[in-house]
């Protein structure tokens, strides 16, 4: 029997308003997507994920959403969503869209309407947002606080009120009517909230990546029940409809909650997002996560850039790192999640303080600086901004010296990360277990359905066994590995001996 599409798929990860502009207004749309999709089928991606394009007063850059049923006329119409929908499906790419579950604007009509949707107090307790700053702001019509996990303009559902529940079906068929394959759910694990709201224990550890783990207020028992009902719901849709949940655990083990086998589909995995370029600590994390899904038969995914981090070449201190990073997201077992322009290899930007538009920077007054320099539109084309992203002026500025990494630059270049993905994308193995082979300090080398992944993290040298050279992250490879630097080879035996196997 042959397996479920979402298991092994590739996702690629499109933040609407950076990617592609058709009306030169400097945002992103749908006619842009639409246009590049010829573009995403040579890459070789599985399945689209489709950040928020929902009307929205912009407090969140479309997290603060004003209305589920509906396209934000900056970005396009239904019309358009159909045919990106259509062409996409055409091309044999699939779409999945964000949902947003956990919070709305506080401009949905909901929030004047049905004020008892929300999280309400008398008296605020000591949570604090995402974003900085309390995580309750005072009313003066109802005389009371209502909760915001993230900023204020985005008031958080109470999902302990059944009419909240009762809402969102008729969202989710609307969109899987249209033709969607599946949504990703924004913090999947916070819709309900402590019925008691008790105090957060102090001091709030809020600059670490995984700042969830000590959350009272989050990973409630309800969800798996509301979870399960959806699941539901999408089994009954044809084609295969999946859900993956954002679920924000350092510990895999309550990550396995939410993938059980009638709940989400996929969970998007943070571990190896928020691991250094160790190869121990990378092992390891690989390893927690296999053996703790593959307790509940769920298939892992892997991440190593989204629209909430700092690109990749900067996090891993070079270009090479990240291409050798590459290599080694792309042969693990399970689904891949790419970000927009990961392909290109792109750097973080520094923004100047004028620039920057993210309610973190601007609620911290500059101490955190937020996600700005991952979102810089994409380059296309030419040699100097906006690099073919639009005929006007990018919502964010594009630093000059991208002229190397547009997609025209790289595009006929064989070495080039674009290349690098291209054949990656092409060569990469849909089957079989994680075996590890014998890994020197520094190194990861491990095996799967004939294909041996090897990946000099930091040791001096690492040699290459005999079998074929399928594909290298730097274009000078030839018998031996040197640090920051990946290989895939095709084995002329089966197997390299004995090793210990993980499930995927």
């Amino acid at each position: 029997m042959e397996a479920e599409w979402w298991r092994d798929a590739v996702f690629y990860e499109i933040y609407v308003r950076s990617f592609s502009d058709s009306d030169g207004d400097g945002l992103g749309d749908l006619p842009g997507i639409r246009s590049r999709l010829p573009y995403l089928r040579e890459l070789g991606v599985d399945a689209l994920w489709l950040t928020p394009f929902y009307p929205s007063p912009d407090a969140d850059h479309g997290y603060d959403v004003a209305d589920y049923a509906d396209v934000d006329p900056r970005f396009g119409t239904l019309a358009d969503f159909d045919a990106v929908v259509a062409d996409a499906h055409a091309l044999g790419i699939r779409v999945t869209v964000d949902l947003v579950p956990n919070h709305t604007s506080d401009r949905h009509r909901w929030f004047t309407e049905h004020p008892d949707y929300y999280v309400w107090a008398d008296r605020p307790n000591n949570w604090p947002s995402h974003f900085g700053g309390p995580a309750w702001t005072f009313d003066a019509t109802r005389g009371k606080y209502y909760l915001h996990l993230f900023a204020p303009e985005q008031p958080d559902l109470d999902w302990h009120n059944p009419a909240v529940k009762d809402e969102f079906e008729p969202i989710l068929r609307f969109w899987l009517d249209r033709g969607v394959d599946g949504f990703r759910i924004d913090v999947g694990h916070s819709l309900y909230k402590h019925p008691e709201l008790p105090d957060e224990p102090e001091p709030f550890p809020l600059e670490t990546p995984f700042s969830s783990d000590w959350r009272l207020a989050v990973d409630q028992p309800e969800v798996h029940g509301l979870y399960r009902e959806w699941r539901v719901l999408l089994d009954s849709y044809p084609g295969e409809r999946m859900l993956v949940g954002e679920i924000v655990f350092s510990d895999p083990r309550r990550i396995a909650e939410y993938v059980r086998s009638d709940e989400l589909h996929l969970s998007f995995n943070f571990g190896l997002l928020h691991e250094e370029w160790r190869a121990d600590r990378l092992r390891m994390t690989i390893d927690r996560t296999l053996a703790a899904l593959g307790e509940v038969g769920a298939s892992s995914s892997w991440v190593l850039e989204n629209h909430d981090v700092a690109r990749l070449a900067t996090r891993y201190g070079s270009l090479r790192g990240a291409r050798a990073g590459a290599l080694l997201l792309l042969a693990l077992p399970g689904a891949a999640f790419l970000y927009a322009g990961q392909e290109l290899g792109l750097d973080e930007v520094e923004l100047p303080d004028e620039a920057r538009r993210d309610p973190i920077f601007l609620r911290t007054n500059g101490e955190r600086l937020g996600r700005d320099g991952c979102r810089v539109p994409l380059p296309w084309s030419g040699d100097a901004p906006p690099f073919g992203f639009t005929t006007g002026e990018p919502w964010l500025p594009q630093p000059a010296g991208w002229s190397g990494f547009t997609v025209e630059a790289q595009a006929g270049d064989p070495a080039s990360t674009l290349a690098l993905y291209r054949a990656a994308l092409a060569a990469r193995p849909r089957g079989g277990a994680l075996a590890w082979r014998e890994s020197p300090p520094g190194t990861l080398v491990f095996e799967r359905d004939g294909l041996l992944c090897l990946v000099n993290v930091s040791a001096p040298s690492l040699d290459l066994p005999e079998g074929e050279l399928v594909l290298a992250s730097e274009p000078d490879v030839t018998a031996v590995l040197p640090p920051e630097t990946a290989a895939w080879l095709r084995l002329p035996v089966p197997s390299l001996g004995r090793g210990r196997s993980a499930r995927p």
